[in-house]
């Protein structure tokens, strides 16, 4: 057997198990499955959630947390319907959701510091990634997690404009009242006109 100890995922960096990596990898052939050819929108989270209800390409449809919010957000209605409807739907419309840390976090008692540790070091493959193989339109921030790597982001070339919200990431948990909603997708519309 291998020994896995000093080994990094390189989804996220993070110590890599090999129970780690078969999750990594089986998230990875979820979402791949609903991956745009041409993305518009490159939603970015700062870490993959741990349960995989709020993981937007999770096969089993429960859609809770983040995944449940960004459809929301974009008016995509997963009531009554199956997982791959609501997939394909949300590919079609050139939308792909990522996150900066591939993985959920190992340590969920990580500092503050620790995190944006995390996030900052994995903003250069990230860079590559957006450029070299997702080429989306333009990348919008959707989670507050990101605030302390704002600037970081700014100054990465990542092919693309970044989209925020007055200059914070969106926050897709404070997206409440119907106007909220409102304003989010103008202004999604606003830079797929733009």
């Amino acid at each position: 057997m291998m020994d896995t100890r000093g080994l990094r995922c390189d989804g996220c960096g993070q110590p890599a198990s090999a129970e780690h990596v078969a999750r990594r990898l089986r998230r990875l052939e979820w979402a791949t499955r609903y991956r745009p050819v041409h993305i518009g929108s490159l939603f970015l989270g700062a870490f993959s959630p741990r349960d995989e209800d709020e993981f937007l390409y999770a096969p089993g449809g429960k859609f809770t947390g983040e995944a449940g919010q960004l459809l929301r957000a974009l008016e995509i209605a997963a009531e009554g319907k199956m997982a791959e409807a609501i997939h394909t739907e949300f590919q079609r419309a050139g939308c792909f959701l990522t996150h900066v840390l591939e993985c959920p976090l190992e340590n969920e008692q990580a500092s503050a510091v620790g995190k944006e540790a995390l996030l900052k070091d994995r903003l250069p493959k990230l860079a590559s990634r957006i450029r070299k193989s997702l080429k989306p339109r333009h990348v919008i921030l959707v989670t507050e997690a990101l605030t302390p790597v704002v600037q970081n982001l700014l100054t990465l070339d990542l092919g693309c404009s970044v989209m925020l919200d007055n200059g914070k990431p969106f926050e897709l948990s404070g997206l409440k009242s119907r106007a909220d909603f409102s304003r989010f997708r103008q202004k999604l519309a606003g830079a797929a006109n733009g």
